[in-house]
């Protein structure tokens, strides 16, 4: 089995309502963390397929991301997966 890969999704418009599994978290409106064990290409047309945004972002992150400001509960989410 893959090891989960960290991925940063952006949306626009914004999903009207998407209850985040354990994999991911929302940052902001539209605005996402996914860890995933599928490919970009499989998690990209999954999110296209769902939710048909006119744009959509999602690119792998080598690194777990600096933020602030961000929705509650973020941050906690993050330091789960990628203690240190």
């Amino acid at each position: 089995m893959n090891e989960p890969t960290l991925y940063l999704v952006q949306l626009e418009p914004p999903p009207e309502a998407v209850s985040p599994p354990d994999d991911m978290v929302r940052l902001a409106p539209g605005l996402y963390l996914v860890e995933s064990t599928a490919s970009r290409s499989r998690l990209y047309h999954a999110w296209k397929r769902r939710h048909q945004p006119r744009r959509l972002l999602v690119a792998a992150l080598a690194d777990a991301p600096k933020f602030k400001g961000m929705q509650p509960g973020a941050l906690a989410w993050l330091r789960r997966r990628c203690p240190g």
